[in-house]
């Protein structure tokens, strides 16, 4: 299942580097290009919670291979695309068999394990998910640079197409075949619900991905405070409903867990860092600097690897450093970002030094990240799983879409301000945009103290 998940999670940024060429071989407009980007993430955070609750009803091991075999399919389809507009819905396919599959990972560890298990298991998948993201551009540099029998950025979807069949067979083995006592137990879907924070959360990610290409237009801001009134609403009608003694579509008692809210606001900042940080740098390396897509894919290895690292083995750490962990991380985080734009300041490619920030960054963002997920789902019980698994799945995607739209418009904005493009232009607006995003790391280690003592 955490195979399918990292699968999964590299398909939000493993397109980022082929775009050049698929825009290149199938004539694709500029916003083509970003509907294939954003396609994908806009039916993966609209549909996140619904997966999970569908999960719920109709059994978590079901769900997910069902979801699996969407996002195959689907994958197998883009690979085959002969026009931008083919592979756009395909692309939309995909996402939403994304968001049926990944939920049931968290359901099912929350069902499965118990105790010290248990948070074993949340590390690993914490881990998974935070690497994801540096792992896709690393992967879709070595595919479109290694241009496979002529095929050109087509692998970079291809791939998936073995993995999931595999991944099929096995999980229709050992997946766990718990769907009748599931259906029984399971509420209703909550289809108002469902209907208010999917328009919602649409209104508020489709800006997002496609407002800073477009320039910001009205709609985009008319879009956001649409977003807002729709989730008063939704909150106003969940509240109502559990007035009434109903079902709604995320449990209040998951929400007044201890350290939720916390908890929440912490993945939602360490995410925007994390998406921020690696768009602006991968436009960077490879607009001001000139780096190809493999090279440019190889800058976030060490992130990447360190982050797999951390996110495995910080359990094992002493006790008594656990509750720090996770300030500590925004701290280093903060340092780490902070040091990647003075050394790279110049225009110049940097030294040593860069690389150990690099991977101090990645030791930064896990214990940001894990320790604060793992501490959260560690006390849901398993009857909330699915509520949860929705939730922080999809806080987790919505931190990294604001992540690149707000840093992503800072670096834009203060590189068009800077007029021609070069490598020196191309660093002072990396600079000013790493000292965001510094700021942001900051605020989310002095958060625990402050939501912590209200």
């Amino acid at each position: 299942m955490l195979a399918a998940q990292f699968m999964a999670l590299l398909d939000v940024f493993i397109v980022n580097v082929a775009a050049p060429t698929i825009g290149t071989e199938l004539h694709a407009s500029g916003a083509d290009l970003q509907l294939v980007i954003a396609g994908y993430a806009i039916t993966y955070s609209v549909l996140l919670i619904t997966g999970a609750r569908l999960g719920d009803r109709l059994g978590h091991g079901r769900v997910h291979l069902a979801g699996l075999a969407l996002f195959t399919a689907a994958s197998l389809a883009c690979g085959l695309a002969q026009g931008s507009t083919e592979l756009i819905v395909f692309r939309l396919v995909q996402g939403a068999g994304s968001a049926v599959m990944i939920p049931q990972v968290l359901s099912l560890i929350q069902r499965t394990f118990t105790g010290e298990a248990r948070a074993k298991a949340l590390g690993v998948y914490a881990a998974v998910i935070a690497t994801g993201a540096a792992a896709g551009q690393v992967l879709g540099g070595i595919l479109v640079s290694a241009d496979l029998f002529g095929t050109g950025w087509r692998p970079v979807f291809l791939v998936n197409v073995p993995v999931g069949v595999v991944l099929l067979a096995i999980g229709r083995r050992v997946l766990p075949r718990d769907d009748a006592e599931v259906r029984e137990r399971a509420r209703g879907l909550d289809l108002p619900g469902l209907v208010l924070l999917g328009a919602a959360v649409s209104l508020f990610t489709v800006p997002l991905v496609l407002g800073q290409e477009e320039d910001w237009p009205l709609w985009s801001w008319l879009s956001l405070a649409a977003a807002a009134v729709l989730f008063g609403l939704f909150c106003a009608y969940e509240s109502r409903l559990a007035r009434r003694g109903g079902a709604p579509l995320i449990a209040p008692r998951v929400l007044r867990r201890p350290g939720m809210g916390l908890a929440v606001f912490r993945i939602i900042a360490v995410m925007a860092v994390n998406g921020g940080f690696l768009f602006a740098l991968t436009l960077h390396v490879q607009g001001g600097l000139g780096y190809s897509a493999l090279r440019a894919g190889l800058t976030f290895a060490p992130t990447a690897v360190v982050f797999g690292v951390v996110g495995l083995t910080w359990r094992s750490w002493p006790v008594s450093w656990q509750r720090r962990l996770a300030p500590a991380g925004f701290v280093l985080t903060a340092l780490s970002v902070a040091v990647v734009g003075l050394v790279l300041k110049g225009g110049d490619e940097g030294g040593a030094l860069l690389y150990v920030a690099y991977a101090c960054m990645g030791v930064g963002l896990a214990l940001g990240f894990s320790p604060t997920l793992t501490g959260a789902l560690a006390r849901v019980r398993p009857e909330d799983a699915a509520d949860a698994s929705g939730l922080l799945a999809t806080v987790t995607q919505l931190g990294q879409l604001i992540g690149v739209a707000a840093f992503g418009t800072l670096f834009l904005n203060r590189l068009e301000s800077r007029g021609a493009l070069s490598a020196y232009t191309s660093a002072e607006a990396l600079l000013a945009c790493t000292y965001a995003l510094a700021a942001t790391a900051a605020v989310g280690a002095v958060s625990g103290l402050v939501l912590r003592r209200r």
